[in-house]
């Protein structure tokens, strides 16, 4: 191992995360339309679920470990690598348990269709790797080296849809083994992160784990500290998949697609927030006990929000428009499985610019003194959200358009609530306070474009308002770089 260490920097770092997902999600893109061109509409829909049900069933054996470490690595460099080690000593134990209720509770009967066995292990196989991932990751970036976890990343997504093109090229219209595509990308994204760790971090002792906090003291204050995020993490994934399962529910495989193909560049814009709120926990973590320096980050990652809202919505929805038409069939454009994905994505679009907002409220409540705000906060955002997606996709539509509309209007309203809950349980009252204005111009601009994308109406053009804000993000990207 190696003495070389840098500090995290929020912008620096959010920008090699933002980077690396983008490259990565085009190359998924790639690899949907791979997918969408050599499965069925109603095998591509069992991959989906089985994806989604895998993720969201196994994710609580992450036990919230590495999102601790994200907050206190920072602090002791040289704990790094013996923390990632007790994190997987947990995390296996934790594993075993759930290994055994799977098996007891066989969770992919409670849908209509049934798909096959085998695409059901290989998808809970890429879960469990994916997890194995989240600890040697978070260690790269609390050593400041997010861009060796962004080079992990680009190269897992690099294999798997090197893998599909390779399966295409030779005519293979198996879902299963597209599957282990995915998992062999997936193998390779943990092991390279592991490797890369072991190579840049510092050498270290054990007991250097003492100086992380009280939360690595004992087995039992490390599983307290992380119960929170842990409990978080069982609902979270819910909250951008509940709407899906919903749908999975009530209706074919093949509506799923349509929405999962709308959900796609949707969920790709999700890692400009996924990206801030994991650059920015380390520096908020380092600074919680410096309030000028606290409230000068969550101000600076608030303007960087607000500067990427309406050009994000305005670039994201026109590459998306002309993408789509090119890169899937048109059988999930031209509303032959219901409604168009690229109707649903314009309804989902909203929600994007909300959650990208909430973001540093948010990231302040892991950051903060009382993580159990952070569960109870996530509940709540989580039972909206199964509410207003039973009334939007179940009750009030009578046929599988309307649902589809509904799951994307439901998306939207539940991350509305999102910001709001943020904004009260954080506490940041005198932020929100100095940003309302903005925050709510930019707001009314995302929902007349949205709303007039929808329409097919020229007034979209009202909300290009919203770009005024880009100069600002880029002088707060400016004062944060280290």
């Amino acid at each position: 191992m190696s003495q070389h260490q840098r500090k995290p920097a929020s912008a620096r770092d959010a920008g090699w995360l933002m980077a690396s997902d983008g490259a990565a999600v085009v190359l998924a893109f790639v690899g949907q339309m791979i997918l969408t061109h050599m499965l069925l509409a109603e095998h591509y829909g069992w991959y989906v679920v089985a994806i989604d049900l895998y993720a969201s069933f196994f994710l609580i054996i992450d036990l919230g470990l590495p999102t601790i470490l994200t907050r206190d690595g920072a602090k002791r460099p040289s704990a790094v690598v013996s923390a990632v080690h007790r994190i997987y000593r947990y995390q296996f134990i934790a594993f075993a348990g759930f290994l055994v209720l799977l098996l007891m509770v066989k969770p992919h009967r409670l849908f209509e269709f049934t798909p096959p066995l085998a695409l059901l292990w290989t998808c809970a196989s890429i879960a469990l790797v994916h997890i194995a991932s989240y600890a040697p990751r978070s260690g790269l970036r609390v050593l400041g080296e997010a861009r060796l976890e962004s080079m992990t990343k680009i190269l897992e997504r690099f294999v798997t849809t090197s893998g599909y093109g390779l399966c295409a090229w030779f005519g293979i219209t198996s879902v299963e083994v597209y599957a282990s595509c995915f998992f062999i990308g997936a193998l390779v994204g943990w092991l390279s992160s592991l490797i890369m760790l072991y190579r840049i971090a510092p050498v270290g002792r054990p007991r250097d784990l003492l100086d992380l906090g009280q939360a690595w003291v004992t087995t039992k204050h490390m599983l307290l500290a992380a119960l929170p995020f842990a409990l978080t993490l069982a609902v979270l994934p819910y909250i951008v998949r509940i709407e899906k399962f919903v749908l999975a529910i009530h209706y074919p495989s093949e509506t799923i697609a349509i929405y999962h193909v709308a959900q796609l560049a949707w969920l790709a814009g999700n890692l400009a927030p996924a990206a801030m709120r994991a650059a920015l926990l380390p520096v908020l973590g380092v600074s919680k006990d410096n309030p000028s320096e606290f409230n000068r980050q969550m101000q600076a990652s608030l303007d960087i929000s607000l500067g990427l809202t309406g050009v994000g919505v305005v670039f994201g929805y026109s590459i998306v428009r002309l993408l789509l038409p090119i890169a899937f069939p048109s059988e999930y454009l031209d509303g032959t499985h219901g409604a168009s994905a690229l109707d649903i994505f314009t309804l989902l679009l909203f929600g994007w610019a909300c959650t990208l907002l909430s973001t540093p409220f948010y990231t302040a409540i892991i950051a903060g003194d009382q993580p159990w705000r952070f569960p109870l906060f996530v509940l709540s955002v989580l039972s909206f959200a199964a509410f207003i997606g039973w009334l939007c996709i179940v009750i009030l539509p009578n046929n599988a358009t309307s649902a589809l509309y509904g799951a994307g209007v439901a998306s939207s309203l539940s991350a509305c609530l999102l910001l709001c809950l943020s904004v009260a349980v954080s506490q940041q009252y005198d932020l929100f306070r100095m940003n309302r204005n903005q925050l709510g111009f930019v707001l009314v601009c995302v929902a007349i474009m949205c709303l007039s994308w929808f329409n097919h109406s020229w007034m979209w053009v009202l909300g290009l308002a919203s770009l005024r804000f880009i100069p600002q993000g880029l002088r707060a990207i400016r004062t944060t770089i280290a």
